[in-house]
């Protein structure tokens, strides 16, 4: 099994430079902004489910 994956940017600034943070799996810094924040794998959604597009009939 491979490691988890890690995030390429922070969510709030865009910058690259981010560590692991000091709170436990899950949890990241970004030297950049001085924020941290964490990630959490939610689930799977629903098999065949589909992205319907937002514009609706084109009739």
């Amino acid at each position: 099994m491979s490691e988890r994956a890690a995030p390429f940017y922070c969510p709030y600034c865009g910058d690259e430079d981010l560590r692991p943070g000091e709170q436990g799996h899950g949890s990241w810094e970004c030297a950049a902004c001085n924020r941290a924040f964490q990630l959490k794998f939610l689930g799977l959604l629903a098999r065949g489910f589909q992205h319907s597009d937002a514009g609706g009939d084109t009739t």
